[in-house]
């Protein structure tokens, strides 16, 4: 049954744990160098200078901390499973560039951001209220998995010359733009069809098919990616996806409730 409290709780700990996450990889990776004068994303904050890593530190702590204490809640609140799913994504969050084998570094950002951005999240949001997390948690979980993912697919093709000169073997790097261009189109596309055949398969209410009129907004951005290089269009890329997330999980959720 829905309740307001742990619903605030829920988003403030989801969003502490996304800024944490950025926070960590904005610190690893100018440790590691691969925030350089080079790359042609948005400016780095601890790489330009503009923070110190001290206080990059100091702000990535008080994030996870601020995720830990409204995880606290959700324990009393909805058992010790949302234990387990805080701890594993925070050691998710902190292991993407970090640690003695950052994954994020060998290929695997995709995996897991599917896995934790979408189904974990997903589920785990659901949990909160239930017990139960039937197969139409799942069918959202894969749509907002796929859709996160194109989100850092779109990141690491920008990233792609500057991360071979890293060393940072991004999934993108090691298929070579062609092929991570042809992914980050595949798994646009793939959201969307998943929204139709769980649709199809009764996984969820008709209404949720309103979310399709999201789906065309995806063609532009294929079309950038595949016909672009440079830094701004594919920066545009990345927030278009961003937004196309947004809107298609606020459209799922309407098609779910109504």
């Amino acid at each position: 049954m829905f309740a307001l409290v742990p619903f605030v709780v829920v988003l403030v700990a989801a969003l502490s744990i996304q800024v944490g996450v950025n926070f960590a990889n904005d610190l690893a990776d100018a440790a590691r160098g691969a925030d350089t004068e080079a790359r042609i994303g948005p400016q780095r904050a601890v790489a330009s200078g503009v923070i110190t890593a001290s206080d990059m530190r100091r702000g990535m702590i008080i994030a996870f901390g601020i995720a830990g204490i409204g995880g606290l809640y959700l324990i009393w609140y909805a058992g010790w499973p949302i234990l387990v799913i805080g701890v594993v994504s925070i050691i998710a969050a902190l292991g993407y560039t970090n640690g003695p084998i950052p994954y994020g570094y060998y290929g695997l950002g995709e995996v897991f951001v599917f896995i934790f951005f979408g189904l974990v999240a997903t589920a785990g949001t659901r949990y909160v209220f239930s017990p139960s997390v039937p197969a139409a948690v799942w069918a959202g979980g894969v749509v907002m998995g796929l859709l996160a993912a194109a989100i850092l697919e779109a990141n690491n093709i920008r990233d792609i010359d500057t991360d071979v000169v890293a060393g940072k073997r991004t999934l993108a790097v090691i298929l070579g733009r062609q092929r991570a261009r042809k992914l980050y189109a595949a798994t646009m596309v793939g959201a969307f069809v998943t929204i139709v055949f769980s649709v199809m398969l009764g996984f969820l209410p008709p209404m949720c098919m309103i979310a399709l009129v999201v789906a065309p907004l995806s063609i532009p951005l294929i079309q950038t990616v595949f016909r672009e290089t440079a830094g701004p269009p594919l920066i545009g890329v990345l927030k278009g996806t961003a937004q196309i997330q947004l809107f298609t999980g606020l459209l799922l959720s309407l098609g779910i409730v109504f």
